[in-house]
């Protein structure tokens, strides 16, 4: 009994974190990096920062929200089946109470200038998140020659052509195997 109460009070924690996470979250996915940073990593210790960027890469490149399959991915590493769907319904119940509302009332508001200004004002600080997220991540992940080059292929991919960040994902993968596939041959040599 002792082992159910606890269980449920550790899905209950889930939940909550994930909703909140799902609630103090505006821009969408990219925008909830540095909230699942802080919530995920540094305050639960559900992860680490080398697994939520992989849970956000793997995410970003499956069909779905980028953010809903990076909580069904740390759940499903705390808790298996029953933390996938804990945490996938906790991160989207705010968006779809919120949502609900905001779509009942918004064709009376939208025209305001005060609504239309508001929302200018939330895209420019959903900007600056997104910002914040990237130069954290790439503290961690862009280290070396090989990861710089890589950085490089994909920024200047995404920012010049119009192919699928899948693409970029794929090239960035292949590309870590075969840089360290190469160190790794040539300290065996040594």
């Amino acid at each position: 009994m002792q082992q159910h109460t606890n269980l449920m009070k550790e899905l209950f924690d889930m939940f909550l974190t994930f909703a909140r996470v799902g609630v103090l979250t505006f821009g969408g996915g990219y925008a909830m990096l540095p909230i699942l940073q802080r919530e995920v990593v540094e305050n639960k210790h559900w992860a680490t920062e080398e697994e939520l960027m992989d849970y956000y890469a793997i995410g970003q490149c499956t069909p779905g929200v980028i953010a809903v399959n990076t909580a069904t991915f740390i759940g499903y590493k705390k808790r298996g089946h029953i933390g996938a769907i804990v945490a996938t319904l906790g991160v989207v119940f705010p968006s779809l109470v919120i949502i609900t509302l905001i779509a009942a009332l918004i064709k009376n508001f939208a025209h305001l200038p005060i609504v239309k200004n508001a929302f200018a004002g939330i895209r420019i600080c959903v900007c600056v998140l997104i910002l914040n997220a990237v130069l954290k991540l790439s503290k961690k992940s862009v280290m070396d020659v090989v990861t710089w080059i890589l950085f490089g292929i994909a920024f200047l991919g995404t920012l010049f052509t119009d192919l699928s960040p899948i693409i970029f994902v794929l090239i960035a993968g292949i590309g870590g195997i075969l840089a360290k596939t190469t160190v790794l041959k040539k300290q065996e040599k040594s």
